[in-house]
């Protein structure tokens, strides 16, 4: 059974600013519509990826274990880790607030760590298993990325909310900062990460499966 021929033997490129379709015969390689520049693949994709994941995991551990916030009450101050933020707020009854940043805190970073690698690792190692359902762990990663701030806009807006109050306030602390720079950091993992290249060992066998299915039926 014939195959649609790619993009690339085409000599077309997919703009990722507007999505239009690109001729990439004539230099300099720019989108005609918006005058983006235009790039076949990712550069440097996995190098990139596995950089900003490291440098993400290095800045994980400073944001658990730094205050990321000082609550003072009547004259009492104490600092708050994320974690035992979370367990503040869950005695005080706030377990909206509390659940909300464990996943923003805790759950997305670590479902992050975990598929991007397991995304680099299979790539490296041109692993054929579950194309597809890695495929749709990529988008997953691009989707709970953007809610990836949660934690720090919560936060922000305890913060100003206890201040209104009289007798109590409060302060944000380093960990915060930490913790914004891990949630940079893996959503710049994933934007380096090309998921193409999740599909490239089956473009270099496109007729395997076919063969697979012949030697089966015989």
């Amino acid at each position: 059974m014939s195959t649609p021929p790619y993009a690339d033997e085409l000599n077309l490129c997919l703009c990722h600013t507007c999505g239009l379709a690109c001729d990439m015969t004539d230099e300099p390689h720019e989108c005609e519509r918006c005058g983006a520049p235009l790039h076949r693949r990712k550069t440097n994709s996995l190098t990139r990826t596995w950089a900003y994941m490291i440098a993400a995991l290095v800045f994980y551990i400073p944001a658990n274990l730094l205050p990321v916030m000082n609550t003072e009450m009547v004259g009492h101050g104490a600092d708050s880790t994320i974690m035992s933020g979370v367990l503040e707020f869950w005695e005080a009854g706030a377990w909206d607030i509390a659940l909300i940043i464990f996943i923003a805190s805790i759950a997305v970073p670590g479902i992050k760590f975990v598929a991007i690698t397991l995304l680099l690792i299979t790539v490296q190692r041109d692993s054929e298993w579950a194309r597809k359902e890695r495929s749709t762990l990529y988008r997953f990663v691009e989707v709970i990325g953007y809610w990836s701030m949660l934690d720090v806009i919560v936060v922000a807006l305890v913060a100003s909310l206890v201040k209104f109050q009289a007798l109590a306030d409060i302060e944000p602390r380093p960990g915060i900062l930490f913790f914004g720079l891990v949630v940079v950091f893996t959503m710049l993992s994933a934007m380096s990460f090309d998921p193409r290249m999740i599909w490239d060992k089956e473009r270099e066998n496109p007729h395997n499966e076919e063969v697979t299915d012949e030697v089966a039926s015989h």
